[in-house]
């Protein structure tokens, strides 16, 4: 049986349900609005519930802003590869696009994280962390397929990949970015392996 709220008549979430509809509240709020307009209210808006729960979840706004990064971040780091932990080249990066086509926010949200960190220097950690962990999970991928990539050479892809992935949520051009996907991954094909 679904429980009710009794303050808004809706079906309340199951335990968990609710933090994760607050976190892609956030990350909608963001993409569309800026990271200015991140507040209680316009989350607890775009969530339908009362602002007071987001504060009850989060205590306070740079709480929220790194709890909605990481949510992001697990939502798109899984486009690194299509078949995880199988090192398959052919995989690195495929569905990529389409990924972010079906869900651009959480890629519009780490942008408007990484644009409002050069005017404030206090969110700069949170990108570092941000790329760190992209260039990590490509490392690992790499790795499960014998080839060993450095911090340099995964920020090279990470980049790639980022640029594209930007463009996709600003032009929308799929079939030139995937094309260009192909390109790198008959790159990626080229670094040596152990013997």
């Amino acid at each position: 049986m679904t429980a009710v709220d009794s303050v808004t008549g809706r079906p309340s979430p199951r335990y968990g349900e609710g933090r994760r509809a607050l976190l892609t509240a956030a990350v909608h709020v963001v993409a569309g609005q800026g990271l200015r307009n991140l507040t209680y209210r316009a989350v607890a808006r775009e969530a339908k519930v009362t602002h007071g729960l987001v504060a009850h979840h989060f205590g306070t706004r740079d709480a929220l802003l790194e709890a909605a990064l990481e949510y992001s971040v697990e939502n798109s780091v899984a486009s690194i590869s299509a078949r995880p932990g199988t090192g398959d080249i052919d995989a690195i990066f495929a569905g990529l696009i389409q990924i972010v086509h079906d869900n651009p926010d959480d890629q519009a949200f780490q942008y408007e994280l990484i644009l409002e960190s050069r005017r404030r220097p206090e969110l700069r950690p949170h990108v570092e962390s941000l790329y760190r962990t992209y260039r990590q999970a490509l490392r690992d991928e790499l790795a499960h397929g014998g080839i060993d990539c450095d911090d340099t050479m995964a920020q090279l892809f990470i980049a790639a990949a980022d640029g594209l992935i930007f463009q996709q949520i600003t032009l929308d051009h799929p079939e030139f970015n995937e094309a260009a996907l192909v390109h790198l991954r008959r790159f990626l094909k080229t670094l040596p392996t152990p013997e």
